[in-house]
């Protein structure tokens, strides 16, 4: 059994994860993961052929926490537990990742106006050979948009680091009429089933 630990490694550079995982009190250390320039290194987030949205996001999620671990060993860093997580938007069997430019946001929040998507993030925990993983799911229902209400958002910072185009926690709340599913999952980081992975992994919450 081992003993509990307060503090863990964040595999992620979102600063939504950040403040998610304060929201409940838990202490964490950022592990410098590449970016997408050169995640290849590290993680590769292209869809591997026939791989379903729920397959990716897991596959993701598992392969960021892997990075981690490593990072944690050729380091020699204290041995706590490594959370990465992933999220990504679908509709129509079709994966929105982060847009990589104006048009691409205009085009994604378009064919999400009006629609109800899904929204999946998958969260694994690893700690020296052990590993923890679930994914959630939830429902997002956006009412029907403007072209000037898009053009609008997307002449604002905020689309682009971020699947699907938008933030529920900024500007784009205004955009959804309603969710079925984890408002902290939809932002990229469900604490209720977090927390879950953590216990498991020997993290005591406040």
């Amino acid at each position: 059994m081992r003993p509990a630990d307060h503090k863990i490694f964040l595999a992620s550079k979102s600063p939504r994860r950040r403040e998610l995982l304060r929201q409940i009190g838990i202490e964490f250390e950022l592990l410098p993961l590449r970016d997408q320039v050169s995640r290849s290194a590290d993680v590769s987030e292209d869809l591997l052929p026939d791989e379903t949205a729920e397959t990716y996001v897991a596959r993701v999620s598992r392969e960021k926490a892997d990075a981690g671990l490593q990072i944690v060993r050729w380091r020699r860093l204290p041995s706590r537990p490594v959370l990465a997580a992933d999220t990504t938007v679908v509709l129509d069997n079709i994966i929105f990742g982060k847009p990589t430019d104006h048009d691409e946001a205009v085009h994604m929040l378009s064919l999400l106006s009006g629609r109800t998507h899904q929204v999946l993030t998958s969260v694994t925990v690893r700690r020296e050979d052990d590993s923890w993983q679930l994914t959630q799911s939830s429902e997002v229902t956006f009412a029907k948009l403007s072209a000037e209400t898009i053009q609008a958002y997307c002449s604002t910072t905020e689309p682009y680091d971020k699947a699907g185009a938008y933030g529920i926690q900024g500007y784009a709340a205004s955009f959804i009429e309603r969710i079925n599913g984890s408002y902290t999952g939809i932002m990229g980081l469900p604490l209720f089933e977090s927390a879950q992975l953590l216990r498991q992994a020997g993290v005591k919450l406040p």
